[in-house]
């Protein structure tokens, strides 16, 4: 293990490890986060509440590995959004992670929620395999949920969104389901992990460089990607914005990109917008997945 640098010295693109760690802090850029995960949980809630919904489905042997699942209106031909959740990889869970669904049902589409085990007791590889096994498993049960399994739009917001960007590659851990995903949502993501890997969130993580390196899904893009809506609040932190730029520009070559900037949007409030029309991210996913011209 490397001893810590001194206070005040460099350890990333001229930061110190205390400007590292605030820029890796979204919550530096809001005035409370307890607010949004109350009403992260709220919304969720109420989303259970009011719309069908079968809840824990067991997609893996693992404790963590449950997804919630609701129907759209469309049997059988419904494109599906699945969603993963954001929270440093060490936080929240499907309780909390409902809170998109509504808009997105009313457009017509149908929602997966997943949840997977979080840091420390589970490592980065291991959560994306989580997350290919989710897809896999949807994939394989596409006819008895309901929804059109070649319409799988796979989004994830923060650490979700690296998640998402990992179940891209072919050679990840977990199912190859990396030709089987239609298109892809990223919202506010960490698309190198190196950065990471030197300030407070590794205290969870436990990423050696080649841990990084391996679980830093930008460095490892093939050449060829389904279609992507990239988005970012215009309330990030320098770093984060500069994680979504080199991706905006690795993903161009690749894929049919759609890019977002939603100005009046944080990384907390950003996922607010799926679904909604007349929204730019609203409107972006609801094309990407064929139900452009809907109304919530």
């Amino acid at each position: 293990m490397r001893d810590a640098p001194p206070a005040g010295a460099a350890v990333y693109r001229g930061m110190d490890r205390a400007t590292l760690d605030r820029q890796y802090s979204p919550s530096s850029r809001v005035a409370s986060l307890d607010a949004y995960l109350r009403e992260y949980r709220r919304l969720s809630e109420a989303a259970r509440r009011t719309h069908p919904v079968r809840t824990a489905l067991a997609y893996g042997p693992h404790p963590a590995e449950r997804l919630d699942y609701f129907p759209g209106p469309a049997a059988g031909r419904a494109p599906l959004l699945v969603f993963v959740h954001g929270g440093n990889w060490q936080a929240l869970g499907r309780a909390e992670s409902a809170f998109p669904v509504p808009p997105l049902l009313a457009a017509g589409a149908a929602v997966a929620v997943i949840g997977y085990g979080l840091a420390p007791d589970t490592g980065p590889d291991a959560m994306a395999g989580m997350v290919r096994r989710a897809v896999d498993w949807l994939l394989r049960h596409a006819d008895g949920l309901g929804f059109a399994p070649d319409r799988l739009h796979l989004c994830g917001t923060s650490a979700g969104a690296h998640l998402a960007a990992m179940a891209l590659l072919r050679d990840a851990a977990g199912p190859d389901v990396s030709g089987r995903i239609a298109g892809a949502v990223l919202l506010s993501g960490m698309y190198d992990l190196e950065p990471v890997r030197l300030s407070y969130v590794n205290d969870a993580l436990r990423l050696d460089e080649t841990a990084a390196r391996r679980n830093s899904p930008i460095l490892r893009l093939p050449a060829r990607l389904p279609a992507a809506v990239i988005a970012r609040g215009g309330n990030e932190t320098e770093e984060y914005v500069r994680q979504h730029d080199r991706m905006v520009t690795a993903l161009r070559p690749r894929a049919a990109v759609t890019e977002i900037v939603a100005d009046r949007r944080d990384h907390f409030d950003l996922p607010y917008d799926l679904g909604v029309p007349g929204t730019g991210l609203g409107d972006a996913v609801l094309a990407q997945m064929g139900l452009e011209g809907t109304t919530a």
